[in-house]
């Protein structure tokens, strides 16, 4: 995998890079939650629950998994519901791609299949997807034809999202175009 810098948190980042599922629960967690602090959510996981293994999260105990979710500093504003759709994409991964989350994007055939694949995951609605296979795309190069019909605006250059996150000032320059974009009432 590429060597993210999604979080300008080196342990967090170095995480993401080289793990799949991690990468995944972030794209997950980032939802009404700062961006940042959205794709740090997995190394928390890692650290208090010792794996990001999918069929061990997905066999954990949904309440201690979500005790662990929620301690300060919490993994999501929402920590309780998200720990749940994080056990439900962990059992996705574990029974559809026998626990080898980047299976989703190495085996998809066509933009249109990998759209498909990510909208069957929890909490990936069509927004979602659009930005993810943009973070696919520009930083992993997973480019299966027609990705960017399905990226849409996240395919163009310049600084919309996590996709265009590569240091601390494209992180800032992402979070100028989202305030833009929510002040003139218009949708990411």
């Amino acid at each position: 995998m590429a060597d993210l810098h999604l979080t300008m948190d080196p342990a967090a980042d170095e995480l993401l890079s080289r793990d799949p599922f991690a990468l995944l629960v972030g794209g997950l967690l980032d939802q009404q939650f700062p961006m940042e602090r959205a794709f740090a959510g997995p190394l928390r996981i890692l650290e208090r629950f010792g794996t990001l293994e999918p069929a061990a999260i997905a066999d954990a105990d949904p309440e201690a998994f979500a005790d662990l979710c929620s301690q300060t500093p919490a993994i999501h504003r929402y920590a309780r519901s998200m720990a749940e759709r994080i056990q439900q994409l962990a059992r996705l991964i574990t029974d559809r791609y026998d626990g080898h989350a980047e299976r989703v994007w190495t085996e998809a055939a066509s933009g249109r299949d990998l759209a498909k694949r990510l909208e069957e995951l929890p909490g990936y609605g069509k927004a979602k997807v659009k930005m993810f296979v943009a973070l696919l795309a520009k930083q992993l190069h997973c480019r299966p034809p027609g990705w960017e019909d399905i990226a849409g605006d996240f395919a163009q250059e310049g600084f919309r999202s996590i996709a265009d996150v590569v240091d601390p000032e494209s992180l800032l320059k992402v979070r100028d175009y989202k305030k833009a974009l929510k002040q003139s009432g218009a949708k990411k």
